[in-house]
């Protein structure tokens, strides 16, 4: 038959002797990562997150707090807080890669269930797919810089698009361009696109000092700029610091959920700790700083703040001057790697990962990875970034959601089962397994994670325009941590109350012990292919019996 063949030849790699449910469960990207493929060391993490934190987006949430009414010192202060709790959470969802050397799909589904996991994972590549077509459109807009630096007249290119559409031809065309030349950095696999960020985690700096320095010599030295004070007090200042905060956190929230899909390359464990630790808000801070200053600057050189950096370098456009062209050009162009690193690190590389979750018979990560940028050309990005209250709407909005997946995951690794894991269980669709839970579903899992975002529902509804009690949206300025408390605490009470199986009584990580992991069948005997080396302590876990979970 020339269908089945046809399907047969579309299927992914993986390992032979495998079920068609098991089928539906793995492929080669998503089996834990062998010895061989684990390169990334703790420089490797350092030079990951000094490029990813270099992109317009950080530029635009630092900015966007002195629009809401903080001097930049306050900002610069909201960065820093926001960016250290983000960088707690990244370390300790990083672990669990680092340990097991497995990706977020699959950690999912210890907590979740085998296929309770699927919601999650869907949840968190749409949100990667929508992310893919903003930092694609900031990309277009550099791209647009850089043509009108060389050809002043694409300033005027006709408008052939609508105005319902919300963009224009010259827009979209450089939006488009971007995009295009984005496809081919997402044909190489992950362990080997570390290159790319080293390459620019030292060219971008270069540029974002050149932009600085620029910035503070229009705007007359550094005096004017830092002398400018808060425009709002009282109340209405710290509710705008709490939000400057939470901005930065949200601006993590997708990182945070899917760090295991980068640090299962780790070589070891602690690989990931300090590394990003510490890279994340002293490079996060100092790149917000840069934008904090330039956002500041065009307040004293045209009179009004302008919270879009790329904004900024038009209006030094507008002005004509050799000197100003190339400037611009210069800058414009370090500024488009920086957004195709951070859609390939951000956005890309996680989507192909959990669209391989959803179909990894016939979906890899680079598949994947295509798919995600078919998404984000499809959806209209510009509306998203049309005013700074829009961007942080969205920003805020989807770590509702995220955050209540992370709240479930850290509190079933860290405090159910503490650290242990059964790899072999987590691609297997036997009822016996532990994770199979009622139809592969933990029912546990999902009542803590809606709980986490009823907590913010009503503050959400109000964000968008609706009457709302006082109350609730004092929640909802602290959506982040109202939805990661209350998921983590109501399904540790769950678990407590009813437990589930392969959970160990004290601290136990078996991940180091890991090799290489047979998922067929017919192969548990493999000696060549041990799966776990497990530690024979079943005095430290919970042993299953068939009678423990209903389901079964």
């Amino acid at each position: 038959m020339p269908g089945p063949t046809f399907l047969r030849k579309l299927e992914t790699n993986h390992e032979p002797g495998l079920t068609d449910a098991q089928l539906m469960l793995t492929n080669d990207d998503l089996k834990p990562v062998e010895p061989a493929r684990r390169q990334w060391g703790p420089w490797n993490f350092v030079g990951f997150w000094i490029a990813d934190s270099f992109n317009i987006n950080t530029w635009m949430i630092s900015s966007s707090m002195i629009i809401q009414g903080l001097s930049w010192w306050q900002s610069w202060l909201c960065v820093w807080i926001g960016y250290f709790i983000a960088a707690c959470f990244i370390c300790l969802s990083g672990r669990i890669g680092a340990t097991y050397h497995i990706g977020f799909p699959v950690v999912a589904r210890s907590s979740f269930g085998v296929w309770g996991s699927l919601w999650p994972v869907f949840n968190r590549a749409a949100m990667a797919c929508i992310w893919y077509g903003v930092q694609s459109w900031i990309g277009g807009t550099c791209v647009y810089l850089m043509i009108r630096s060389i050809w002043a007249k694409y300033q005027d290119l006709p408008n052939s698009m609508p105005a319902s559409s919300g963009t224009n031809t010259r827009d979209f065309l450089s939006f488009f361009l971007f995009w295009f030349c984005s496809l081919p950095a997402i044909w190489f696999p992950v362990h080997k696109i570390r290159h790319l960020f080293t390459v620019k985690s030292y060219v971008v700096p270069i540029a974002g000092f050149a932009f600085f320095g620029w910035c503070i010599k229009r705007a007359g030295g550094v005096g004017p700029i830092v002398h400018q004070p808060a425009k709002i007090h009282g109340s209405e200042m710290a509710w705008a610091f709490v939000s400057g905060i939470m901005s930065s956190i949200a601006n993590f929230a997708t990182l945070i959920v899917n760090d295991p899909d980068f640090t299962r390359f780790a070589q070891k464990p602690r690989d990931q700790l300090w590394s990003q630790l510490i890279t994340i808000p002293c490079g996060f801070a100092f790149t917000s700083f840069v934008g904090i200053i330039v956002s500041s600057s065009s307040t004293v050189i045209y009179k009004e703040p302008i919270w879009n950096p790329l904004m900024l370098l038009g209006k030094f456009l507008d002005e004509g001057g050799s000197s100003n062209r190339a400037g611009v050009f210069f800058i414009a162009t370090a500024f488009s790697l920086a957004q195709l690193g951070t859609n390939i690190a951000a956005n890309s590389v996680s989507a192909g990962t959990d669209m391989t979750a959803l179909l990894p018979r016939y979906l890899n990560i680079r598949r994947g990875g295509y798919v995600c940028a078919a998404v984000g050309l499809a959806m209209c990005p510009w509306n998203l970034l049309s005013t700074s209250n829009n961007f942080t709407l969205y920003l805020s909005s989807y770590s509702v959601f995220l955050s209540s997946i992370a709240g479930v995951i850290l509190s079933d690794y860290y405090f159910v089962r503490k650290g242990y894991l059964e790899i072999k269980n987590l691609y297997s669709t036997k009822k016996s397994s532990p994770y199979y839970f009622t139809f592969g579903i933990h029912w546990r899992a999902y009542v803590a994670y809606i709980s986490g975002i009823l907590v913010n529902v009503v503050g959400f509804a109000g964000a968008i325009g609706k009457h709302v009690p006082i109350g609730a949206t004092y929640i909802y300025r602290i959506n982040f941590f109202a939805g990661v408390i209350a998921s983590s605490s109501i399904y540790y009470l769950l678990t407590r109350i009813s437990p589930i199986l392969a959970c160990s009584d004290t601290w136990m990580e078996v991940g180091e012990d890991i090799s290489e992991v047979r998922l067929a069948y017919d192969d548990e005997s493999s000696v060549s292919y041990d799966v776990e080396k497990k530690v024979a302590e079943p005095e430290r876990r919970k042993e299953y019996s068939g009678d423990a979970e209903e389901g079964v």
